[in-house]
Parts: structure tokens; sequence; C-alpha cells
């Protein structure tokens, strides 16, 4: 079983994969740049290098890196479009530079326009960044719904995907706290929400898991993150989750409000459940 959370690596690659073995895992996701801002540094190749004699030596599974979230490609507006495909795109390059295997991102926003514009707006931009020559794969992550967000239903997703050209290089990242607060009853209908997945989407796009639970109701439309077993998901839906024939061998990247003993503990917890 591949799981992990999500880390730091603002002291390095090398001191993020030392932390990850600290706490019990064999994968991990991280920022590609500063969240909430626009900042990144310059690569440290021999850090790099030292990361990945830790993941070889650990038989780690695929490192997921994350965008921020300040980008837009779902915007109207040109200067937010402009700097979301200039940071989405240079990260890109960065990641397939160091061929980490996923980069997941917020499909965006479309700001009262409409999801058919939004979705539109982020495929012209996907064909902007994606030239097939890539090995990184970009993850579209599945949303909860809020506000004008794009990513809330299969549909929206499949869209995209199918409007990009190099299509085979765009994959999912499921989020289990944001499709349960969307409408998809993963508690007490795994097998239908799957199955609809790969009518809609195809379960061979579904590449990562992010598991969450949930601090609000099944389909609030709200993303509000809780700790494994201690939300409206629930310890039993984690553990099917987790254990599901289409889910077991995908990895899990946790983003739940933990600091790193209690990610150590949530970790050691999946792995008991782990049939």
């Amino acid at each position: 079983m591949h799981i992990g959370c999500h880390l730091t690596i603002a002291k390095g690659y090398k001191k993020a994969a030392e932390l990850a073995l600290e706490i019990g895992a064999n994968v991990f996701q991280f920022f590609s740049r500063n969240p909430r801002g626009s900042t990144s540094k310059e690569l440290d190749m021999e850090d790099i290098e030292e990361m990945e004699r830790i993941l070889k030596e650990n038989d780690f599974g695929p490192l997921l890196a994350h965008a921020p979230y300040i980008i837009n490609l779902g915007s109207y507006k040109g200067r937010i479009y402009g700097m979301a495909k200039g940071i989405l795109k240079e990260d890109y390059e960065r990641l397939n530079e160091i061929s980490i295997p996923y980069f997941t991102f917020h499909p965006g926003n479309h700001v009262g326009k409409g999801p058919e514009y939004g979705v539109q707006r982020i495929i012209d931009a996907l064909n902007e960044i994606i030239t097939g020559n890539e090995t990184t794969m970009l993850l579209l992550e599945t949303m909860s719904g809020k506000g004008t967000e794009l990513g809330r239903n299969f549909q929206e997703i499949r869209d995209i995907i199918d409007g990009v050209k190099y299509s085979e290089l765009v994959g999912v990242c499921l989020d289990t706290c944001h499709i349960y607060s969307a409408g998809y009853d993963i508690v007490n209908d795994l097998d239908g929400v799957l199955g609809e997945f790969d009518d809609i989407i195809g379960l061979e796009k579904l590449k990562a898991i992010h598991l969450n639970d949930s601090m609000v109701e099944f389909d609030s439309g709200k993303d509000r993150h809780a700790k494994i077993g201690e939300g409206t998901i629930g310890l039993e839906a984690i553990k099917n989750i987790i254990n599901h024939p289409n889910l077991k061998d995908l990895p899990f990247y946790l983003e739940t409000p933990n600091e790193l003993e209690g990610y150590k503990e949530e970790i050691e917890l999946l792995r008991k459940l782990r049939g």
C-alpha cells in the first residue's frame, strides 16, 4: 500500500523524503511552489538526486506535486488567466525535468461566466501548456462545488480531458472529501460512484487519491477536510475505499488537518485497516 501525506519541501526534497520515512509514508505530495504566492526556488539537482536515492532504496510510490491555489485557468480576466497559464507551464516544465510522475491542480472557477465557458478556458490553457513530449501527467482534481468551482462533477472533468489534444497526459486525482461534498455518496454507494466514474471518465484515468474525511454533511458543496475517522465520511467508509479492488493499488495522499505526528498515527491506522 502506498500511503503518505502532504510535506513541505522548504528545506529540500531530500529532507521531505527523510520526513516521509520517519512517519511511515512511502509516497508524499508537495507544492510545486509557494501555495499562495507566485515565487519558486531554483532546483538543486544534488538535493533531488539524494531524494531519488532514498525513494529507490525504500520502494516509494509516485510523488505528487500540487499546483498553488492562486491559479485560475477558468478566469475570464486576462491578467489572472495569463498568470495561471504561466505558473502552470513553468512548474510543469520543472517537474518534467526532475521526473515527478504526477502534477495535480484545481481546475478553476468560471466566476459567473458559466461552466461551459470555464471548461473551454481550461482546455485552451492545457492545449497551450502540454506539448506531447512530457512524461509528467497533469491530474485534474475533483472539487466540492463551492461557488463557481469547475470540476464539481465527472462530466466537467471528462469534457476537459476530451478537449485536450494530448489527453493521454491528463488524468484525475480524486479527493474523497470533495466528491462527498459534491454529492457522490462514497459512504453508502461506493460501487455506484466508481461505476459512474468509469462510465463517464474511465477508471484508467484515475491515478491518485486525496484521502480525507469531511467536516461537513453529504452534498454540502463545501470543502472542509477532517481527520480520518473523525468526520461525516467515517472510518468504515475509509476502510472500504482503501480496500476497494479498483482503488487499492493507487497511491493515497492525506491532506487532513494534522502535524507530522498526526499523519504518522493516521498512516499506522490505515495500514491496520488494509485487508
